[in-house]
């Protein structure tokens, strides 16, 4: 289904070999090939894998101007007249090329392992133990924040005890032998200084980093970079890993999904230019879930991307579901070999399939699943602290208000 997602296209010109002219027509990119059709016919002159790309140039001659070649096997491909210039398509083609053949080589090695039943359980687990972290991280961070609340309200309290005072002392008659007495306890006691914590930033974690092609504003400049997706925000680098920008959460004021591999950043100014991105990438699925679930009232699909985040969000819960009982289902097998793993019905195949687990990946999924039980727990203890925290925040900032507009009305009967 991905397959024939279009990533991209541009209007471009394409050197036909066989008739020996420029065909005008759209260059188009999917997330696994190259595509040119031509405008006037529609026919499909180019459709050729990104693993088959020997080569991709950027080229030009005293014939053919500002051209990008691509080599496929022992083609050379030609294409002219790229909108909205060479670079950015060179860009992003090179950029989809590079990371279509590291996934290739993964799978090539990945392929070479002898596969199995339990191995791909133990895949599946430890994937959905990677995403428990990242969840873990990401509400630890939002409870340091609580935290930071809790202290800053702790503080109001104190000077709203000391302006109590004063209030009090400014209240009194000028007859009133202890009005120095109360005028020199909040001056003499000085606060005592406490010690700069170090910057969270340069020890948090990071939860994900890709390459991304950055498209700044409406510049038609798209540049290679990295994303970095951090508990407490998301940082944008070029090439180089010099920070064109960081985004803190609560700055960030929406997110729009374009397509599945195209996302824009954007953060409002009143009076003067917002600031946005456009990131394009290869990997950006994976990063689309753990920014839905740290900007999950700020992010939004838009039509291209509403079929992704339906058919990752309807089979999610299944998928779920079916891991936890095909993990039942082969540890009982991989246990107990001679009771059957599935149903009386199963053919041969299935239980020839579900013997394939041995004693070592079914102790290793049992460890696995350890793990997730105590992610799950020390989540759910975390959370219950964070409701504790936030009710007291909301009795602290009510004790607030009410002190702040008590002390106001007291001011203003002494002016």
């Amino acid at each position: 289904m991905n397959e024939d997602i279009r990533i991209h296209s541009w209007p471009c010109s394409y050197y036909l070999d066989t008739s020996k002219q420029w065909i005008p027509g759209k260059l188009s990119l999917t997330p696994v090939s190259i595509k040119f059709t031509a405008d006037k016919t529609g026919e499909l002159l180019v459709d050729f894998h990104l693993s088959g790309i020997s080569e991709i140039k950027k080229e030009s001659s005293h014939l053919i101007f500002s051209s990008l070649t691509i080599l496929e096997k022992s083609t050379k491909h030609w294409f002219s007249s790229l909108h909205p210039n060479r670079n950015v398509v060179f860009n992003i083609l090179e950029h989809f090329w590079r990371e279509q053949l590291v996934s290739s080589q993964e799978a090539g090695a990945g392929a070479a392992l002898e596969s199995s039943k339990g191995k791909e359980l133990t895949g599946m687990l430890e994937g959905s133990q990677k995403r428990l972290e990242d969840t873990a991280k990401v509400l630890h961070s939002q409870g340091e924040q609580f935290d930071n609340i809790m202290r800053g309200l702790h503080k109001i309290e104190g000077d709203m005890d000391v302006a109590d005072r004063l209030l009090t002392e400014l209240e009194s008659p000028s007859w009133w032998p202890f009005s120095t007495k109360l005028w020199k306890t909040p001056l003499e006691a000085k606060p005592k200084e406490t010690p700069s914590a170090p910057d969270p930033k340069t020890q948090e974690g990071i939860l994900l980093r890709i390459p991304v092609i950055i498209t700044h504003r409406t510049d038609s400049n798209a540049k290679p970079g990295k994303l970095t997706v951090l508990p407490s925000g998301l940082e944008i680098k070029d090439c180089n890993s010099q920070l064109l920008h960081r985004f803190e959460s609560r700055d960030v004021d929406d997110i729009r999904v374009h397509t599945p591999y195209e996302i824009s950043i954007r953060q409002r100014f009143i009076g003067k230019p917002d600031t946005s991105y456009r990131l394009l990438a290869a990997r950006m699925p994976e990063v689309i879930p753990i920014l839905e679930m740290q900007f999950s009232k700020k992010i939004q699909f838009l039509e291209d991307a509403l079929g992704f985040a339906g058919a990752r969000k309807s089979p999610q819960a299944d998928l779920g579901t079916s891991i936890w009982q095909a993990a039942t289902g082969f540890l009982g097998a991989a246990v107990n070999p001679g009771s059957p793993a599935g149903s009386a019905e199963g053919t041969d195949k299935e239980q020839v399939q579900m013997q394939k687990i041995s004693q070592e990946e079914a102790k290793e999924l049992r460890q696995i699943l350890k793990k997730l039980k105590g992610l799950a727990l020390e989540t759910e203890a975390e959370l219950e602290r964070q409701d504790e925290a936030l009710d007291s925040i909301s009795s602290s900032v009510d004790r607030a208000t009410l002190t702040i507009d008590r002390q106001n009305r007291r001011m203003r009967k002494l002016t």
